[in-house]
């Protein structure tokens, strides 16, 4: 009889061992999961994508459109001043009005030739001598472009959270320019949703997908670092159209005007058109692999997860800038349409930051405790002219929609 107690007893205390480590288990696993994938993903690598670049021109484009036609508004208005001016005074001074080009607008014409005529508007009249003033200042728009483009004056606004209960880790993700969004998971799968973040299908390309960005209205590009190609897919007739093959693995990816940005294993991000041809190379000295990257404005900017920043280089390979100021791991990252930097701090807490185009300063927009954990992906959208964002988490729990203001 005392043999059996013994024998309950050690099974009872058994039992009582087995459910306290159960319970620690439990407690650890979602942050060993989470280490676990970190140093996994730093190995293999991650990218977010912005839209493509000659989608963005041509929204500046309108954008400056209706600029200069409030300009020719106002020169009208100018021209009726004048005219009573010179009725009422015995003498009047000659006059310009010019439109002083600011560095984006630049930029944008260099790319739309056939604008030239955007570059100045001038009222001349002839000269004569008057007792007072009558110029035209364009300081107070000037003033105005600069008040927008300051971050200090960013926010960033949720407008709607949706769940999506994917519960796979996600590598990235792009919005298509129709609002649908394709969203690539840790394990090559990738998936098509609607603009609302219903599941729609799954596209049929088989390999180990790592990241997406879009071409055009009908064609996508996705890396396959494993494969070490780029595959063109056509997005309508379902169906991969063309292999890009590389001698090294392809991770992070953007497109703009026809050719790819890509980044390859051992630091190198390398410029290719839609032939696979080689444009130009980088080659970055502290980066074993380039995951995290958009091409904007003739500049690459990229994030460093284990190094903590981001950076901004040119075509030639110069460094521009680094940030590397309180950053915890950034991740995903797409710019604005001033050219600022929106950043997934995805560290031991997440938040969404934003840094100055110069790479000077940097603005917290949301934290954690805005309801949104583990960020991991951001991506810009156009749709129908209506500008906005999505980010996505790790776990592909939560697809959220914003928007920023410059108040």
């Amino acid at each position: 009889m005392n043999g059996e107690q013994q024998h309950k007893n050690i099974k009872e205390s058994i039992n009582k061992i087995r459910e306290g480590i159960n319970k620690h288990l439990d407690r650890l696993e979602d942050k060993l999961y989470k280490e676990a994938y970190t140093v996994w993903s730093e190995e293999k690598s991650n990218l977010t994508c912005s839209i493509t670049e000659i989608e963005e021109k041509k929204k500046n484009l309108k954008e400056i459109q209706d600029d200069v036609h409030t300009i020719e508004k106002k020169v009208q208005r100018y021209q009726c001043r004048y005219a009573v001016d010179i009725e009422n005074d015995e003498v009047a001074s000659e006059i310009d009005i010019k439109l002083k080009q600011n560095d984006e607008m630049e930029k944008v014409l260099s790319e739309f030739q056939s604008l030239k005529s955007l570059g100045e508007v001038k009222v001349i009249k002839s000269k004569m001598t008057i007792s007072r003033e009558t110029s035209a200042s364009w300081e107070p728009q000037v003033a105005l472009q600069e008040h927008f483009t300051t971050i200090q004056n960013m926010s960033m606004n949720i407008e709607t959270q949706i769940y999506l209960n994917m519960q796979k880790i996600i590598n990235d993700m792009v919005c298509l320019m129709d609002g649908r969004v394709i969203v690539v998971e840790w394990n090559g799968k990738v998936n098509l949703l609607t603009s609302d973040g219903q599941f729609q299908k799954q596209l049929p390309i088989s390999g180990g997908a790592f990241s997406v960005t879009q071409i055009n209205q009908d064609t996508i590009a996705i890396t396959y670092p494993k494969e070490k190609t780029i595959k063109i897919y056509h997005m309508e007739n379902e169906n991969v159209t063309k292999v890009i093959q590389s001698d090294k693995g392809c991770y992070g990816l953007s497109s703009s005007n026809n050719f790819l940005v890509v980044g390859l294993s051992l630091g190198e991000i390398r410029f290719i058109n839609l032939e696979g041809k080689k444009l130009k190379s980088v080659q970055r000295q502290n980066e074993l692999v380039v995951t995290n990257i958009v091409y904007c404005n003739d500049r690459v900017i990229y994030s460093d997860y284990r190094g903590r920043a981001v950076y901004c280089v040119d075509r030639s390979g110069q460094q521009i800038w680094e940030f590397n100021k309180d950053l915890l791991g950034p991740k995903g990252i797409c710019t604005d349409i001033f050219g600022n930097i929106i950043v997934a701090d995805y560290g031991s807490y997440s938040r969404i930051i934003v840094i100055s185009k110069d790479g000077k300063n940097r603005k917290i927009l949301l934290r954690e405790t805005n309801g949104l954990k583990d960020m991991k992906c951001i991506y810009k959208c156009y749709k129908n002219n209506e500008r906005y964002g999505l980010m996505c988490d790790n776990r592909g729990m939560k697809l959220a929609k914003f928007k920023l203001s410059y108040e």
